[in-house]
């Protein structure tokens, strides 16, 4: 009876995505755990039979026990696979891989326990997920990860653990050259007993987060990290009274440099640390003197006015702009980080083109076609904080999107789906272009994520497009950037890193180039899409020159208290030596 109830059970969206041969699938809402339990709890095999599917997300079916066989062998083009919230577990069989193409796997909110050879992720020789950038395994209920994760996804970046049941990680995830790319490792929230000091072999850790476990020590050997730049060990009981006290309140420049000259436990150290800070100080000193007398302190700076990225810090900003998050963004679309860019000049030639080009191209690469992020630019003399980050119903959702009449968000969607219809048919071919591209990211939402300003206007409705109201236009100079992502915050501080200092190469470029051409604001709009919009700054240099200034931008919940801040110490970290980031 249960073969014949799947059998019969219709499933139209794969029917759709089979005829218009469609590379992006998402199956979600109320019908979708119904037909999935008459599927046995699996997915139906003739998903498997999609061989062009890049992206593939199915979230909060409680009936999802298992992802079912063929998914490897019929979907070898995939590049992001998304099955949150379901009930996956408590292992996966058979197991996910080989995916040889998969870059993002999101396995968050389900109820693995254990990910062992032949029911997790995939073979270990020759790699099953060789292509791997981002995994999540947050909200399950995991008591160890696989001795073999590091082999299995050699080039993983970002690893989420969050709230499981782990007391260790395996000895081979730290050996030296394991997982020589991993920069993001969060933890929080397990029963971690201990930290080995090999994790010193990640040599591209940036963002450490163990925080509320029952960690007592944290090894020296941490501080040999050479790119880490935040750490967060609140919550855990520190046999060190001192170091427990500077987890929760220090600098992570602070706490590493602790741990450096031995801690509390070497009654010298705090006197080295004190003794080579004041060397290290006269020998720059010293150095800026040599260049002075010279001549190359002029030249340099000269150069760094030039390119100089001055972060204003929320302390000294006696107006900073806030963004409020609604709980309800948690099940559409979690994630945002924003930053104001004041000093942008657009005005020269092409510059506002190259400026809306760069974010077109990040739109896809990094931001994987918006799949991972998507980045939006906003006029800041247009906007009125603080701003409102929320859902709201696609009847009830009103935009003036970029370039058209003000319209609900169902109908804006409707309007785009058939203008897509009609690009299919008059080019006799099934990919489509602009805007279009992006309406699969909606399918199955029964709520559209939303930005609002103080005036109750939406400014933005990612992953679409921005408003009219925020358009960017040649004279913008002060800009309020904004990225948001259903996949990881740190891909949102990444894309926004990116972003950012490629404005300033922009910047330095157009300083350097004097150019007569000028681009029109209809081209403008013809190119932006859903990119949006930057303003003009009165108090520009006169020969247009003027360093670009950060703004940290605070993202805080309902009751105000603080989710995430940009940017902090540890963004903008990887300047190029002809930017220099000033804090």
């Amino acid at each position: 009876m249960a073969a014949a109830a799947a059998v019969s059970e219709p499933w139209p969206e794969l029917e759709l995505a089979e005829r218009e041969r469609r590379r992006e699938l998402l199956l979600t809402g109320p019908g979708l755990e119904e037909r999935v339990r008459a599927a046995g709890g699996r997915l139906p095999p003739r998903l498997f039979t999609l061989p062009l599917l890049h992206y593939l997300e199915v979230s909060g079916c409680g009936s999802l026990r298992a992802p079912g066989p063929g998914l490897a062998q019929g979907l070898p083009q995939l590049h992001s696979l998304v099955l949150r919230r379901n009930a996956l577990g408590p292992g996966l069989s058979p197991e996910l891989g080989p995916l040889l193409a998969l870059r993002v796997l999101d396995l968050s909110g389900n109820a693995l326990e254990a990910l062992p050879p032949g029911q997790g992720l995939g073979p270990a020789e020759p790699p099953g997920l060789p292509q791997l950038q981002s995994l999540n395994l947050s909200g399950n209920r995991l008591r160890e990860l696989p001795a073999d994760l590091a082999r299995c996804a050699p080039r993983l970046q970002s690893l989420n653990l969050t709230g499981n049941c782990l007391d260790a990680f395996p000895a081979a995830l730290f050996s030296p050259g394991a997982l020589p790319l991993l920069s993001e490792l969060a933890a929080a929230d397990n029963c971690l007993r201990e930290l080995s000091p090999d994790i010193a072999h990640l040599a591209s850790l940036k963002t450490l987060d163990l925080s509320n476990n029952q960690l007592s020590e944290i090894p020296a050997e941490l501080a040999d990290c050479p790119k880490l730049k935040e750490v967060n060990f609140r919550g855990n009981k520190l046999r060190d009274k001192r170091l427990e006290k500077m987890v929760s309140g220090c600098q992570t420049k602070s706490i590493l440099e602790y741990l450096r000259v031995g801690g509390r436990g070497c009654g010298r150290g705090k006197g080295r640390a004190e003794g080579a800070e004041k060397e290290d100080g006269g020998k720059k000193r010293r150095e800026r003197k040599q260049r002075r007398e010279s001549g190359e302190g002029e030249e340099e700076a000269t150069d760094a006015a030039r390119l100089l990225l001055r972060v204003l810090h929320v302390s000294e900003n006696p107006s900073p702009l806030t963004v409020r998050v609604s709980p309800e963004v948690r099940d559409v679309r979690p994630y945002i980080v924003g930053a104001v860019v004041r000093g942008m000049d657009l005005r020269p030639g092409n510059a506002l083109k190259r400026f809306l080009t760069s974010q077109t191209r990040l739109h896809e690469d990094l931001c994987g076609k918006r799949t991972a992020a998507t980045i939006a630019t906003h006029d800041l003399r247009a906007l009125r904080g603080p701003l409102l980050y929320a859902t709201r119903p696609p009847q009830d959702l009103k935009i003036v999107p970029l370039g058209r009449k003000e319209a609900k968000a169902k109908e804006l969607v409707r309007q785009l789906q058939l203008e897509a219809e009609e690009q299919r048919k008059q080019k006799k071919r099934q990919s489509v272009s602009g805007l279009h591209r992006y309406l699969h990211l909606l399918d199955g939402k029964e709520n559209y994520p939303c930005l609002m300003d103080a005036d109750g206007d939406v400014i933005s409705f990612p992953p679409i497009t921005n408003s009219e109201k925020t358009k960017i236009k040649k004279t913008t100079s002060d800009l309020f950037l904004e990225v948001t992502s259903a996949t990881s915050l740190q891909i949102c501080k990444d894309v926004m890193d990116t972003l950012i200092l490629k404005m300033a190469e922009m910047n330095k470029y157009t300083s350097e180039n004097k150019e007569e051409g000028s681009l029109s604001d209809t081209e403008a709009d013809g190119i932006s899409g859903q990119l949006s919009d930057p303003q003009v700054n009165p108090g520009a240099g006169k020969d247009g020159q003027s360093p670009l200034v950060v703004e940290q931008v605070r993202v805080v919940d309902l009751e105000g208290s603080l989710k995430v801040v940009y940017p902090s110490k540890a963004d903008l970290a990887a300047a190029p030596p002809h930017v220099t980031v000033l804090r």
